[in-house]
């Protein structure tokens, strides 16, 4: 079994090297390109930005992205609201989030590997944005008091810890009474074969490291979450498989029958006990509900 400590050695390696492609004018992965650099795979990665949101940032910070969903689309930010992105990349998340709290609020972003900050604050200037802060921390160690936080948001990047548990607390420590969790993360439905859940460099592709749909949601409520609720926004079929198993010297084929329809990612949203803000709709709790299902772009993967 990968230890936390070398898992997150390989997220930062990766991450890194994504940073630089990104920086240098590259996007951040290519479908078939094996193995994947980061949660980079074009079948989790592709088509999450609508036109307009891509215009609204700079375009690095779109190369940038390595997401497998679009939380700021999903978590109904509020003017004057404080939202932290947990593992905010290359800043697209962020810079999304602090136009739609407005002046009156924050968007924070943490993440632990310098090529991104460096990647991230270019874009903050480039955006003119002045409601952006960028922090350096690892999301088991979130760098702010507690009670500070409306919103937690996310972008596949949870499922890069080797502490999770401890990833939910921290998150549930800086949000504020009546906050709201609410990330995009992949999510596993049955079981997984231990060729992939072995695999370091398939952790850092978001697949080796995916929860169980019933063990997030049990997390969060051991955490102290209340509501929390599963959205099921992209379902991964075996030619998607096929694609982020790639170089991974084992029977593709089999391998990705295996998996076939099992990895999905989903929009996690919880509550933090306390006040509901106004106007924010409460998931009903401990559900899991498929929304709606897609694969990577027919002009990458072929499919």
């Amino acid at each position: 079994m990968n230890t936390a400590s070398e898992v997150k050695d390989v997220v930062r390696e990766k991450y890194g090297q994504a940073a630089m492609r990104a920086a240098q004018g590259a996007t951040s992965s290519c479908c078939g390109t094996a193995p994947s650099p980061c949660c980079g795979s074009d079948a989790i990665t592709s088509n999450l930005y609508d036109a307009g949101q891509a215009g609204e940032v700079p375009e690095k910070a779109l190369r940038a992205s390595l997401g497998c969903g679009n939380p700021t689309a999903l978590a109904e930010l509020k003017p004057g609201e404080t939202v932290l992105d947990l593992g905010s990349g290359g800043g697209i998340d962020v810079l999304l989030s602090a136009k739609r709290v407005g002046p009156a609020g924050k968007a924070f972003g943490l993440d632990m590997t310098d090529q991104m900050l460096a990647l991230a604050e270019e874009n903050k200037r480039k955006s003119g944005l002045t409601n952006v802060h960028f922090l350096k921390g690892e999301i088991e160690s979130i760098p702010l008091p507690d009670n500070s936080v409306d919103v937690i948001i996310s972008n596949c990047v949870i499922n890069l810890s080797g502490d999770k548990d401890r990833v939910l607390k921290e998150a549930f420590r800086v949000l504020k009474p009546g906050g709201r969790f609410a990330v995009s993360d992949v999510v596993v439905r049955g079981e997984v074969p231990q060729a992939i859940k072995k695999s370091v460099e398939l952790w850092v592709g978001c697949v080796a490291g995916a929860l169980s749909d019933q063990e997030y949601l049990a997390k969060l409520a051991a955490a102290g979450f209340q509501n929390s609720n599963i959205e099921v926004t992209r379902v991964y079929n075996v030619e998607n498989a096929r694609d982020f198993l790639a170089g991974q010297g084992a029977d593709i084929n089999e391998l990705a029958q295996q998996v076939d329809g099992k990895f999905v990612s989903g929009f996690i949203r919880a509550v933090k006990p306390g006040s509901n803000p106004a106007g924010v709709n409460l998931p009903r709790a401990g559900t899991t509900r498929v929304e709606s299902s897609a694969c990577c772009a027919p002009a990458c993967c072929g499919v």
